[in-house]
């Protein structure tokens, strides 16, 4: 290997080129840091990635005639310019953006990754972060990695060969960690009725925060369930530590934890260190709805910022103010809602911070719909749970309200009445 410097190895971008960077808690913060150096050197490079964890400052106002943040998914450190007019949002499913960049519609100049030591073959991993970059990396004109000894080697489809790597950088500091807030009580009773919607033997899929920590705190007299999700974090490691999560009855990868990308403590990145347990596999692979439903009883928990009483969820947006992505929310509700006994849910705590009820009439102006109301299933917030499978609009309305804030309750009755006449 012929190791070069984070600035020379960033002299391969040039003006008008798109550089996509690794995802999550993979992002590549020193071959970052040395791209946005270039600044003075640079116009109209178009950056792209999913959810990245730390520092984006290719994003700061005072380099926008140099990049242009292209979103996958709108995270905390680009919100701002994607909401300020600088920064733009591609509205897409999760499972369909490794097939931008296959074929050839989206094509990558430069692809920033971060990868672990290789290995004695020569096969570096992608470690805590697949999901598109995987992809990427196959079809890229040019590939910069960053060799991190701190990146854990996972097994699965994020090997990859120093030979298909174009240049190589080495930065050994320590992968971003992410730390759930204490749990709420609030958070407690939501986890206590989406534990009671899970069986035993089912394939589970949730995201990160405090919500799917509650679930998972709340699943420890289950048995045999499995994990087919996009992502999971450190709540789920003492289920597999008692017993609880095994995978035995899983169709598709039995025994094995399959995910796209993890983000925790080092906990979880020590956890998937070279474990032959967890398979770390392609996102247009891992959320294919078609895959995904060929698992028992699959039981997916996705969040929203909003649900109106028809059952419309948005998911990605503040009104006219994007705050996230589409992600893989309805690859996993529609996955679930197609697995033999599965159960699609979206769980979310009833108010917001300001006292606002998140159960709604309407959606707020501006909002989007990412699932729509004919694949939700199950809300639950925590006030109990609402099965709208099957219900008739007045019937769906008069479950939400039912677990809607108490003080929210009598306003959206009223509503509800001059929309629907009950």
């Amino acid at each position: 290997m012929k190791i070069v410097s984070a600035e020379d190895a960033v002299k391969v971008i040039e003006n008008g080129n798109r550089v996509y960077i690794h995802g999550i808690a993979a992002a590549p913060q020193e071959l970052i840091r040395a791209m946005t150096a270039r600044a003075n050197e640079l116009i109209g490079v178009e950056v792209v990635h999913l959810h990245t964890e730390g520092p984006a400052p290719y994003a700061d106002p005072q380099f926008r005639n140099s990049f242009h943040v292209n979103a996958l998914f709108v995270a905390a450190n680009t919100r701002q310019a994607v909401q300020d007019g600088r920064a733009d949002y591609i509205p897409i499913f999760l499972s369909e953006i490794p097939d931008l960049f296959r074929s050839g519609s989206f094509p990558i100049d430069v692809a920033l990754i971060q990868v672990s030591p290789p290995d004695k073959h020569g096969f570096c991993s992608l470690g805590v972060s697949v999901e598109a970059t995987r992809c990427a990396v196959l079809y890229a004109s040019h590939v910069i990695a960053q060799i991190n000894k701190n990146m854990p080697r996972t097994l699965g489809d994020g090997l990859i060969h120093v030979s298909n790597l174009n240049t190589i950088v080495e930065n050994d500091e320590p992968l971003p960690e992410s730390r759930a807030k204490p749990m709420t009580d609030v958070d407690a009773k939501i986890g206590m009725y989406c534990a009671e919607l899970v069986e035993d033997g089912a394939t589970i899929q949730m995201g990160i925060g405090s919500i799917p920590n509650a679930v998972l705190s709340a699943l420890g007299s289950h048995k045999d369930l499995g994990v087919h999700s996009e992502m999971f974090s450190d709540g789920l490691i003492n289920l597999v530590e008692t017993g609880v999560v095994t995978g035995r009855l899983k169709r598709i990868h039995p025994g094995k934890i399959v995910a796209t990308f993890v983000l925790g403590s080092k906990r979880l990145y020590d956890f998937v260190d070279d474990n032959p347990l967890v398979a770390m596999l392609d996102v247009g692979y891992v959320n294919d709805s078609n895959v995904i439903r060929r698992n028992p009883k699959v039981t997916a928990i996705n969040s929203a910022i909003e649900v109106d009483i028809t059952g419309q969820v948005c998911a990605d947006s503040i009104g006219t103010k994007f705050y996230s992505g589409v992600g893989g929310q309805m690859d996993y509700m529609r996955g679930a809602a197609q697995s033999e006994g599965g159960k699609p849910i979206i769980a979310l705590p009833s108010i917001t911070k300001n006292g606002e009820s998140r159960i709604a009439v309407t959606l707020k102006v501006g909002a989007g719909v990412v699932t729509t109301r004919a694949h939700v299933h199950y809300v639950v917030t925590e006030f109990g749970s609402a099965n709208l499978h099957g219900k008739n609009l007045r019937q769906r309305a008069k479950s939400l309200i039912e677990i809607a804030h108490p003080d929210h309750r009598e306003r959206l009755s009223k509503e509800a009445f001059e929309m629907f006449g009950f």
